[in-house]
Order: C-alpha cells, then sequence, then structure tokens
C-alpha cells in the first residue's frame, strides 16, 4: 500500500476508520524527513495492513499544531483509535519496523483500560 497524504479534515476519519495507522509529520524543507521518506515508503509496500499517512506540516499547520508538533519529523502510531507511540527523528528501516511489530503486538484490551483508568483519574482532580 502506497502512502497516504493527509489533512486537517482527513485526519480525524483515517485514525478513527483503520485498525494501525503511522502518520509521519513532515516537510519538504527538512533534509532528515527526506531522508526517512523513501524507509517509510518501503514499510508502507510491506506492510499492506497498516495506513501509512503523512502530513506535510507546512501545508497542515493547524494540525501539527494541534498534533503538538515541535521536531519533524515525527512518527505517530495510533491503534484502535488510540496514540500508542510519537517519537521525533528519523528511523532507519531497523528501528520502523520493530515499532510497527511492537504496535500490532499490543495487547489493546490492556491498552484501552489505561486509557480508561487514566481519564477517571483525571476527572477526580
Amino acid at each position: 500500500m502506497a502512502t497516504l497524504d493527509i489533512t486537517g479534515e482527513t485526519f480525524g476519519p483515517t485514525v478513527e476508520g483503520n485498525d494501525i495507522v503511522l502518520v509521519d509529520f513532515w516537510a519538504g524543507w527538512c533534509q532528515p524527513c527526506l531522508r526517512f521518506a523513501p524507509t517509510y515508503s518501503a514499510a508502507s509496500e510491506k506492510h499492506d495492513d497498516v495506513v501509512f499517512a503523512k502530513v506535510d506540516t507546512e501545508a497542515e499547520q493547524q494540525l501539527a499544531a494541534e498534533a503538538n508538533i515541535t521536531s519533524i519529523p515525527t512518527l505517530m502510531a495510533f491503534r484502535e483509535k488510540v496514540l500508542v507511540f510519537s517519537q521525533p527523528g528519523a528511523l532507519n528501516p531497523s528501528q520502523l519496523e520493530e515499532v510497527i511489530i511492537a504496535v500490532k503486538g499490543l495487547d489493546m484490551t490492556e491498552v484501552h483500560a489505561a486509557v480508561a483508568a487514566q481519564k477517571a483519574e483525571a476527572e477526580k482532580k
């Protein structure tokens, strides 16, 4: 599967409508972003059960701000609508593969329980 360019309008539906979504926040002037692009693209061809999305932070400044992007590239991973990974910096192919395998291997029952517990704790304050 090829990478998918997403915008502020399509970000929510993309995350909500797919089991696993990786999002690469990048910009055309960013050399590390440009070096990471072929690695990201190659992984998208290997994992057809994952949506590989890209957000151009120059064109989508509001979305980048809402996602608290302060450094690019930043890779985020969502599983069942939950942000489970977020890290700035370009990854090499083996590091990206480790992230993908880890996200696929998550016990989402535990993750959802932890999210619910955090939400309940926050509501007490």
